[in-house]
């Protein structure tokens, strides 16, 4: 849906190569929500909802139970990921919105770990609340569902006291960041285990490349240019017998309140990694504004719902750095997903792993890699078996609220300062889940969504 106001109407993810044990994103809330004094009542009132709970199972030699929360491609290929991690753990209990869904993922990672696979036809959940029932049976939660449906899972598997895997962005909207945000104070206050699908945290190239530059090798960075702009992904045409809840979950990709934009769901890797060269002090880096501009040009079928096929956003960081950003998703046109920065003695293009300047460096990549998705579970499992501090929800928090600022400054036209940003009241979610409710985003007599209109969509 469009962030309209209300008073007018409302992909292949890449692979890349890392041998490493992880980084934790450090930071307090209090640093990520300075200046949002209407914030504070809100944040104070979701935090005091998160009832108090005992801590999740972390004994080294224990058996650790698993619970999936979202059964699509990147819920199994995480819980395969996490089932491959050292140590007794199990797969008890699976929940999706689709039968087939949990069924085809459930058959899938039967295949790959036939002896860790304990799910009963009772501890199988479908609908929209069946999360709430599998995560009581679980010691660590995989929330892998669309993305506007984060806030709400990460909430109650903190209330009760679960470690949690979840996969980025962490929000579609302001209100959602701050729900997570919220609900990563508590899971510090608990002691749970949190991390967030950004593997690039966990890649050893990215690991080694941004110490360097965090200790100046390329001098003051003063610009960085990030991409991900690519053909696309899936398209699921409407069937007749869907209602519109279940056209928009199948579709999901097309619809902000479940996706956020591409913008959102895709490029927050590369935002990430900017704001990880930038973050100097406690709390993880962000810009403090932003203007753009995008639209829809080529991917502007029946079935392409409401988002843009293209962005280009202008970030300003607080020491005066600019981050030129881009997306698109339009066939036959230059592809790259990559993060550059420049700085006063030399440039570096981050995943390359190479420095050119007064000081020349190319990262060597190891004989035997260890995939990054794989590493992030390595590390997360590691954590909770030996009771280490880990939890990358602040970091997950702020670089989806730099996406979504972004998408903010596209769709309108505006600049936007992220206190303003942060604090917006628009929430993209239904007022209720089931198959015959409706979303906030309707189509028109021709089966079309409202589209953003730059200058005259309101995001704020």
């Amino acid at each position: 849906m469009n962030e309209t106001n209300p008073n007018q109407g409302e992909l292949s993810r890449r692979n890349f190569l890392m041998k490493t044990s992880g980084v934790v994103a450090g930071g307090t809330l209090a640093g990520v929500l300075a200046g949002c004094a209407s914030n504070k009542k809100e944040t104070a009132a979701v935090a005091a909802t998160v009832a108090a709970a005992t801590h999740a199972h972390a004994a080294g030699d224990d058996e650790l139970k698993i619970a999936l929360i979202g059964c699509g491609g990147r819920g199994s290929g995480a819980a395969n990921h996490a089932l491959s991690t050292p140590g007794k753990i199990k797969l008890v209990a699976v929940a999706d919105a689709f039968k087939d869904r949990l069924d085809d993922a459930l058959n899938n990672l039967k295949n790959q770990h036939p002896d860790k696979i304990a799910v009963t036809e009772d501890h199988k959940f479908i609908g929209f609340d069946g999360y709430k029932k599998a995560i009581e049976l679980a010691d660590v939660v995989i929330l892998a569902t669309p993305p506007g449906f984060r806030p709400i899972h990460f909430e109650e598997a903190i209330r009760q006291g679960k470690h949690v895997f979840m996969e980025k962005p962490v929000a579609v909207d302001a209100p959602g960041v701050r729900r997570v945000l919220a609900a990563a104070e508590e899971a510090k206050k608990k002691n749970l285990k949190v991390g967030v699908g950004l593997q690039r945290h966990h890649q050893q190239v990215y690991i080694e490349t941004i110490k360097r530059l965090q200790d100046g090798q390329i001098g003051d960075i003063h610009t960085a240019r990030a991409y991900w702009v690519d053909s696309g992904v899936w398209v699921k045409p409407r069937k007749p017998e869907q209602t519109e809840m279940e056209y928009q979950m199948r579709n999901w990709y097309y619809f902000n309140w479940l996706c956020g934009d591409h913008i959102c769901e895709q490029h927050i890797h590369n935002l990430d990694v900017i704001n990880w060269v930038k973050t100097t002090g406690p709390s993880y880096g962000h810009p403090i504004r932003a203007q753009g501009m995008g639209g829809r040009q080529v991917r502007n079928g029946i079935d392409h719902g409401e988002i843009f096929d293209h962005h280009f956003v202008e970030f300003e960081y607080s020491d005066g750095s600019k981050l030129f950003s881009q997306c698109r998703h339009i066939p036959g046109c230059w592809s790259s997903v990559s993060e550059h920065v420049t700085g006063t003695k030399g440039t570096c293009d981050i995943g390359g792993g190479t420095i050119r300047g007064t000081d020349q460096w190319r990262w060597k990549k190891p004989e035997k890699p260890v995939d990054p998705y794989q590493q992030e579970h390595y590390d997360l499992f590691d954590a909770i078996r030996s009771n280490k501090p880990y939890n990358e929800a602040e970091m997950g928090a702020i670089s989806s609220m730099t996406s979504i600022l972004g998408r903010m400054c596209t769709y309108s036209g505006k600049m936007i300062e992220w206190k303003d940003a942060i604090e917006s009241k628009i929430d993209l979610m239904p007022e209720r889940f089931a198959w015959d409710a409706k979303p906030k985003s309707l189509p028109d007599e021709n089966g079309r969504y409202q589209i953003a209109i730059p200058g005259k969509t309101i995001t704020v």
